[in-house]
């Protein structure tokens, strides 16, 4: 099933939203780890939603250049199809 990018996008902040207590809005451009302060655990956690969720595997070395949303939102888009 192929799903556009602002769908891709609408998934990943609901499934961040356990790890934004804040509520902070997310944006494209939002540093995923950094402005939600999650630390490498967290990140992990979340990494094997996304992965679940869109049933993809995401390469570390891939996950290690991916810091904002728009980023994520594009491998997961790149694995998907």
């Amino acid at each position: 099933m192929s799903r556009s990018r602002e769908e891709i996008f609408e998934k990943l902040v609901e499934l961040l939203a356990p790890f934004n207590p804040e509520g902070k809005e997310l944006h494209p451009d939002t540093e995923i780890a950094a402005e939600l302060n999650i630390d490498s655990v967290g990140v992990m956690d979340f990494i094997m939603e996304v992965e679940d969720e869109f049933d993809i595997d995401i390469p570390l070395n891939v996950l290690s250049e991916t810091h904002t949303m728009d980023d994520l939102v594009r491998v997961v888009a790149e694995r998907i199809s």
